[in-house]
């Protein structure tokens, strides 16, 4: 056990960044929401999500190990004007997730100071935190974020286990039911946050960073993402468990305010549990934007056929700090949309989950069933029914959602 612990950066870690980079503000609003409107109903997304999640990365990671990186599959396949369309696109998401996230870890503080700090410079504060922490060598990200994850997961777990849950309904939660639409939109944004798209691009970048590049370390990335969506996925959790067990009867309905379920665990549990609330928003807000943002010019430069140098080329660092830069100008998109943070940090991932994911589910399953590139190790039979049903369902959400996600977010706009 100690030699698993003093080795374990070496073998393992990757999938903390992956989880760090899903596991962010929205997550948290998005489960809390869940929990408050229909109690422990939607346990079952959270499991359905870590399981998707968990074979998209598998994809990703065995075409890093046995093909190419995710992108560059696409260059060769679509030309570099076809890539850098898919690329710019998908950007357009990744900076819409860095608007929510810098606003969140800047609500949280100017909450945490009564007021004393306006979220606003807040949050253009945060975004410079993140470009400084993104330029950083990328073993100390990696420790960094698995070490977040973890401080989550057990401050999370503390709060769940005092809010004392009605385990029967808990497991109820595990059979799926959808009671309305409602319910779906939080099923797509619930998605959305888990089974996160640029991932798939970061995983078949980053593997070769872990040494993983023959058919000996498949098991052994498959136990670093199995530990890393289980802690994932228990947070989430832990969240929706809490939501029902106390603000639900507490008699809130959905989430009016960015500190609501704050208030409510305060209520409760007393005032720590504000501040863990606080203290997790900005510890998982913050730690998110990096790795996301990561993606962009990890897209861009491949798509145009240029070394990026794993991260630490100039162009990389410049178009990184570039789309944080528009990121952390959440206050003017929450003025010109009339979006507040808790709309933004639910509904941007939303949006993520209607046009990200299906798209890039697609490329992937797309690659993984190239045999040009993958050779004896293309999927099977067996694997390509388990992988199609994240691109189904990826595709059948955003059908479903679509509609209703984007009338979410500009309808402040166009009123």
């Amino acid at each position: 056990m100690k030699e698993f612990f003093a080795n374990f950066f070496d073998k393992y870690g990757l999938s903390f960044i992956m989880v760090a980079s899903y596991f962010g503000s929205g997550s948290i609003f998005i489960a809390s929401q869940a929990g408050v409107e229909y109690g422990y109903v939607l346990i079952w997304a959270v499991l359905g999500a870590v399981l998707l999640g968990f074979m998209a990365q598998d994809m990703s990671a065995r075409l890093g190990i046995f093909g190419d990186t995710l992108m560059t599959f696409i260059r060769k396949k679509l030309g570099k004007n076809g890539a850098l369309t898919i690329a710019l696109f998908l950007s357009i998401g990744c900076i819409a997730w860095t608007l929510a996230l810098t606003a969140a870890v800047g609500k949280s503080v100017e909450i945490l100071t009564a007021g004393a700090l306006p979220w606003q410079p807040l949050a253009v504060v945060t975004g410079i935190l993140a470009i400084v922490v993104g330029v950083l060598n990328y073993n100390y990200v990696e420790k960094v974020m698995t070490g977040m994850m973890f401080l989550l997961l057990i401050l999370y777990i503390i709060v769940a286990g005092a809010s004392g849950p009605d385990m029967m309904e808990v497991a109820k939660g595990f059979v799926p039911s959808i009671p309305d639409v409602g319910a779906m939109l939080l099923g797509a944004a619930i998605l959305g946050t888990t089974a996160l798209w640029p991932n798939f691009f970061l995983e078949s970048i980053l593997v070769k960073r872990k040494g993983w590049n023959s058919i000996k370390h498949v098991k052994m990335m498959r136990t670093d993402l199995a530990m890393g969506y289980t802690v994932g996925g228990l947070i989430t959790l832990a969240i929706i468990i809490v939501a029902a067990a106390v603000l639900r009867p507490a008699g809130y309905t959905e989430l009016s305010s960015f500190v609501a379920p704050g208030e409510a665990l305060e209520i409760v549990l007393g005032q720590w549990a504000m501040i863990v609330f606080l203290i997790g928003v900005i510890a998982a807000a913050f730690n998110s934007i990096v790795p996301i943002m990561w993606t962009v010019p990890f897209m861009i430069l491949e798509a145009l056929d240029i070394d990026h140098k794993d991260g630490s080329s100039k162009a990389f660092k410049l178009i990184f700090a570039g789309g944080i830069g528009i990121g952390m100008f959440s206050p003017l998109v929450s003025q010109i949309t009339g979006l507040s943070v808790v709309e933004m940090v639910t509904l941007f991932p939303a949006y993520n989950g209607v046009f990200g994911l299906p798209i890039t589910a697609a490329l992937l399953f797309w690659a993984v069933n190239d045999r040009k590139l993958m050779g004896t190790e293309t999927n099977n039979w067996k694997l390509n029914i388990a992988n199609s049903v994240l691109v189904i369902f990826s595709i059948y959400i955003a059908i479903n959602s679509g509609k209703g996600v984007m009338q979410a977010i500009f309808g402040g706009m166009l009123a």
